[in-house]
Parts: structure tokens; sequence; C-alpha cells
């Protein structure tokens, strides 16, 4: 009896910091924000803080904002995911399981149904990009700047997709790949090789773009309802006249949309698009058979060592 409550306090405990792994990277966050954020009057509109630089051979390395934050949102999904599967049995008995085994259903049967069963390993690294893509952007509610603002971070994520399309592409020979930049006429070639570096272009602007758009839209109208506010409470004496009645409830109704649906809707996008250009970019017929065609070499190749290694042997 003793011993099962020993092991019901360390679980607890176990779930306590985790708990407290998810909480205090953001905490950390809100708290840098504070100490290092200057005092502005108005509206202010800028990109992402800058708190040193680590000189390099051709050019710096700059520590921004946007590379704290993310690393913050690293530590809170990992804290999150331990979380969610601390305690897992075969059969699901807590409520966590449940959702943790639903959320992995929904995204195994997307990413079958996208990309096909060659692909059906990839479902962590799209369901890590969407909850990395969803909770960068959701750091704008705590007051923080979402990295998802940032068009370098954006970017980076955009660069490994186009690592991954470009790798798929070439199993299926190298030679088919560099065919298809003179299809279906060869002087479409210049158009074919714009369009290949064209694709982390636009996955990484529209999603940085729509998150970008959404935060200043945001801050232009708290600024306006504030104005609002005064100018028509303006008359009153004392400190009615500060109240600020138009912000109270309207920016959390659009916060909604432009923090929560909208950030998570660009996660989604940039989910499929990952989804959709991979297994788009990768023939599977023509790499089985290319795989058969390699496979049929080896054989020769042994049995022509087998032959002559009888000969010698005669």
């Amino acid at each position: 009896m003793k011993s099962v409550k020993t092991q019901k306090k360390v679980f607890i405990t176990v779930d306590v910091l985790l708990i407290l792994m998810m909480v205090l990277p953001i905490v950390a966050g809100i708290v840098l924000k504070v100490l290092t954020t200057p005092p502005s009057e108005g509206v202010s509109i800028s990109g992402a803080m800058v708190f040193f630089s680590i000189p390099m051979p051709f050019q710096d390395l700059l520590i921004t904002e946007s590379q704290i934050n993310s690393f913050l949102v690293l530590i809170s999904i990992f804290g999150l995911c331990l979380y969610m599967t601390h305690g897992i049995k075969v059969k699901a008995e807590t409520r966590r399981q449940r959702i943790a085994e639903w959320i992995v259903e929904k995204v195994e049967g997307m990413v079958n149904e996208s990309m096909g069963d060659y692909f059906k390993g990839y479902a962590p690294f799209i369901a890590a990009i969407m909850a990395l893509s969803a909770f960068s952007s959701l750091l704008s509610l705590f007051g923080l700047y979402p990295p998802t603002s940032d068009l370098n971070i954006v970017a980076g994520w955009a660069i490994l997709v186009f690592v991954l399309i470009t790798y798929y592409k070439l199993k299926s020979g190298p030679l088919k790949y560099l065919k298809g930049f003179f299809e279906p006429v060869p002087f479409l070639a210049p158009m074919n090789l714009i369009g290949e570096f064209a694709t982390p272009l636009s996955m990484s602007f529209r999603h940085y773009g729509n998150v970008l758009s959404g935060t200043v839209i945001s801050t232009l109208l708290a600024s306006a309802l504030q104005g609002l506010s005064h100018m028509i409470l303006g008359w009153l004496p004392g400190a009615l006249s500060n109240i600020p009645i138009f912000q109270i409830g309207i920016p959390a109704v659009l916060s909604i949309y432009f923090d929560v649906f909208s950030g998570c809707l660009q996660a989604y996008i940039f989910a499929m698009l990952t989804m959709m250009y991979v297994s788009g970019g990768f023939s599977y017929d023509d790499y089985l058979l290319r795989k058969q065609k390699r496979q049929q070499k080896r054989m020769a190749k042994n049995k022509k060592s087998k032959t002559k290694n009888n000969l010698e042997v005669v």
C-alpha cells in the first residue's frame, strides 16, 4: 500500500515538473521582454530585437528575439509531449493519452491521405511542423514577438522542405531530375529552374506575410480603439477621460482571429504544402524501376564474378 502511494506521489511530482517545463519558458520570455524592451510612446511596430552578435568569419551571427523565442517554444513543446505521454499504457486510461492518440491518428491519416503509404513515416515531422508553427504564432497572445513574424525563421523551415523535395526528386534518378527542367519543351528550362527555386520563396513569404500582417493589423486597431475611447470620453473630468472603453473586449475578439485562427491556419497550410511538394516531386514508379535496374546490375555483376571464380578454380 505504501509503495502504491509512493508511486502516485512520484507520478504527480513528475507531472508538476513537466507542467513547469511547459510554462516556465513562456514566463522567462515575458520577463526577458519586460527587462529588455525600452519604453516607447504611441504605436511601435518593429522587427525582432537583437540581443547580441557572435563574430563570424563572413558575417556576424545575430542572436535575436526570434531565435530566443523559437528556443523557448521548442522547450514548451517538448514538455507538452512528455506530459501527454507520461504514464502511457497499452490501453488508454487517462484523458491525456486519449487526446495524444487522437492527435497521432489524425496526423497519420492526413499524411497517408496526402502523401501515400510510402511517406507514412513522415507523420512525426508534419506534426512537429504544425506544432512549432502554431505555438510560435500563439506567442503573440502573451505579448511576445512571434518567430513566425521573422522571415529568417520561416525561410529556414522552407529551405529544409526544399532540401527534402530535391532529395526525393533525385531518388527517381539524377538524369530524370535534370531532364525535367527541359519538359515539356527545352526552351522552358529557365522558367522551370526559376519555378524550382520559387517553391521555398513562396512558402516562406506566404507564411511570414500572413502572420506579420495579422500582428500589424492588431496593433493598429488597438491604437485606433484607444484614440476613439479618448476622443469620446475626453470631455469627462479626471480619470474618467482615460477609461479605454473600446479596448475592453474588442481586441480580444480580434485576437481570436488574427492570433489564434490565422496562426493555426497558416501552420496547417504550411504543413499541407510540405506534404504536397514532397510527395508530388517523388515518382514511386520511376523509383521502383530504377531500383530494379540497380538490382539487376548487381545480380549480373555477382553472377559474372562467380563465373570468373569458378573458371579460376578449374
